[in-house]
């Protein structure tokens, strides 16, 4: 009787590998955990399992670079939206929020759910429960407690600046001034630490409509938006020295502070280069002029003038958007909508008087109305397609998604409203006597596109879900934009926003585009999502060398070919996270997911009943070391 060498031989797939290289037919046996032997022929008696994988695609799991994961880990470890699309490795704290050090929970004050429920969208109550469940209180104890949690991908951890900023400021210090020279050093060395225990790097936020949750700040921003650029340098310093990453968002408001900012990369100004990855390049429906932008902010970063190590963060699909009611994380960015978002989830009542006040209507007539008439410079830059918001405030570009009568489903808010002001002038257009009763409770004067917009909001309130596209809605440019060389695939903002964004199949969607363009393509693009970004950021992932953990995936190409990845969207109600979330099902593209050798997913059985029970992944720490 032949003895098992190893737990699981792959046979015969065509194996991309992440060097870029173009793939060979071969087997790959996995023992202990790790890539055991390459090669052809690999004898199937040596092994527990073989699975064949002729005809299909083996490469190394994908990186999710930008995740919002966190308190998901506390509460459902398996992570199991995350694997049945490829992903093994995520990394979290971006956007200057994260757990490292705890709940910081002092002198009343909540952090966890006053940073994350508006900038990222999570219930409050899903916040709190994952926040009930933390012990510890320093980035030591979470690496302590990230070996332990039985996390099905491997998690990458960063050191969050807004938390930070909390942990030695207080909330309320971190949200009114500056820290004093005491302070500062006390977060530089904070981070120092943090690289000495093997983070990743740190993450910081500027953009101006990130807001805290609960009172009295709920007209403030989180922390990370008080800081100085002198803060941002003595921080920047520390992760430069460890040849880590730096995390950014930017300023949108002020080009010139962005430039500023963003030049700490450069090896020149500052003696080394400083590794930083930054949200995001699209293709805006508003600002066509965004992407020559971020194409020539890239290339001057890195050029041999500045010589930097910079890459923005791209989406690989439509950056689909949806709406409960006139909540949505777009709606931050535009003043009139943040009173709206300011009021918690469960508060009706506040947004039906605030919708029913005729000074807020009427401000809010002047907003929506912005550009859309008479001669001036709002209306000019709006015929350039060069807008200050990234919603249009176009009700043909508003798709109802459910809500209200059922037969609005695929229907644009401009086709409703004509039919509205049809069936109110001629006693026509309505499909049925329920639509009738819907109707009827409309302004007589519904032709009126802002009357229209604001009954729909103070009738149906959260109970109407529509879709806008803010981005990427031209193919070819985001194909482009996925294949350059100067920008990062992997915007998919995973574990946020949860009824409104679904990009956790992204790395899917682009890998449907690059097989449209050939096998060639294939090899760079797995490359791009596999090894490409682990030696961006340091850590030993990516790759399916022999002695390296085994993480690898099997698609199936002829699925994957077929996959359409905004007819798989749907809503399903999580008992693991006592919320509501919209997902992707790409269930039949991915055939197998292995972390660490463990079988987590095939499109067969679904996800492995060990799971969330069992540790599958790791707690990833930097392999670069070094501080000079």
């Amino acid at each position: 009787m032949t003895k098992h060498v190893w737990q699981t031989l792959i046979k015969g797939g065509m194996v991309f590998d992440g060097t870029g290289q173009n793939p060979k037919v071969e087997d790959i046996a996995i023992a202990n955990g790790k890539i055991a032997m390459r090669g052809k022929n690999l004898d199937g008696a040596l092994a527990e399992t073989v699975v064949n994988a002729k005809s299909q695609w083996v490469m190394p799991g994908f990186l999710d670079i930008h995740t919002h994961l966190d308190l998901e880990i506390e509460l459902s470890p398996g992570l199991e939206e995350v694997v049945r699309h490829g992903t093994t490795s995520v990394l979290i704290a971006n956007c200057s929020l994260g757990l490292t050090f705890g709940a910081q929970r002092k002198n009343g004050e909540d952090p966890i759910v006053d940073c994350f429920a508006r900038v990222e969208n999570i219930p409050k109550h899903v916040l709190s429960a994952a926040a009930d469940k933390i012990d510890w209180t320093c980035s030591s104890g979470y690496y302590k407690h990230l070996d332990a949690v039985p996390t099905g991908p491997n998690i990458i951890p960063m050191i969050p600046h807004s938390m930070l900023r909390v942990e030695v400021m207080g909330l309320k210090g971190s949200v009114s001034r500056q820290p004093n020279n005491l302070e500062l050093k006390q977060m530089a060395s904070l981070v120092e630490e943090g690289m000495k225990q093997g983070y990743i790097g740190m993450s910081t936020d500027a953009l101006p409509f990130h807001y805290l949750s609960n009172d009295p700040n709920r007209r403030i921003r989180i922390p990370s938006q008080w800081c100085s650029w002198k803060e941002l340098k003595v921080l920047t310093d520390v992760v430069r020295r460890y040849d880590r990453v730096w995390q950014a968002t930017p300023e949108k408001d002020s080009p010139l502070e962005v430039v500023k900012s963003f030049a700490l990369t450069s090896g020149r100004l500052f003696g080394k280069p400083l590794k930083v990855t930054a949200v995001a390049v699209m293709d805006m429906a508003t600002h066509s002029g965004l992407v020559g932008m971020s194409k020539t902010l890239s290339g001057f970063l890195n050029s041999w003038v500045l010589k930097g190590n910079f890459y923005f963060q791209v989406l690989a699909s439509p950056f689909k958007v949806y709406w409960d009611g006139p909540i949505n994380p777009l709606a931050e960015e535009i003043p009139i909508f943040r009173e709206l978002n300011e009021l918690d989830l469960e508060d009706k009542q506040g947004r039906l008087d605030l919708l029913s006040d005729p000074e807020y209507r009427k401000r809010f007539r002047k907003m929506w109305m912005h550009g859309k008439q008479g001669f001036n410079i709002a209306n000019l830059f709006r015929k350039l397609n060069r807008e200050e918001f990234s919603f249009s405030r176009k009700l043909n570009e508003m798709v109802i998604y459910s809500g209200g009568c059922e037969n609005w489903v695929g229907e644009t808010m401009a086709e409703l409203q004509k039919r509205v002001t049809q069936w109110q002038r001629f006693s026509t257009g309505a499909r049925n006597a329920e639509e009738e009763s819907h109707f009827s409770k409309f302004p007589e004067n519904s032709k009126d596109e802002v009357d229209f917009i604001l009954h729909v909001f103070s009738e149906y309130d959260l109970g109407l879900r529509w879709t806008y596209v803010s981005a990427n809605r031209n193919k070819e440019i985001t194909e482009d934009l996925l294949f350059d060389e100067r920008f990062l695939p992997g915007f998919n903002d995973s574990g946020a926003h949860l009824t409104n964004l679904a990009f956790n199949d992204a790395n899917l969607c682009g890998l449907q585009m690059a097989q449209s363009r050939g096998l060639e393509k294939v090899s760079s693009l797995v490359k791009r999502l596999t090894r490409l970004p682990a030696d961006f950021l340091g850590i030993d992932a990516g790759r399916i060398d022999v002695g390296s953990q085994a993480d690898v995936i099997i698609i199936d190409p002829y699925a994957l070919a077929s996959y359409k990845s905004d007819a798989q969207t749907k809503f399903i109600w999580r008992e693991d996270i006592a919320n509501e979330q919209i997902v992707k099902r790409s269930d039949g593209v991915v055939t197998h997911s292995w972390i660490a050798g463990n079988l987590a997913w095939t499109s067969e059985y679904g996800a492995s009943k060990d799971l969330g029970v069992k540790k599958f992944g790791r707690a990833v720490r930097a392999i670069n070391g070094s501080n000079q």
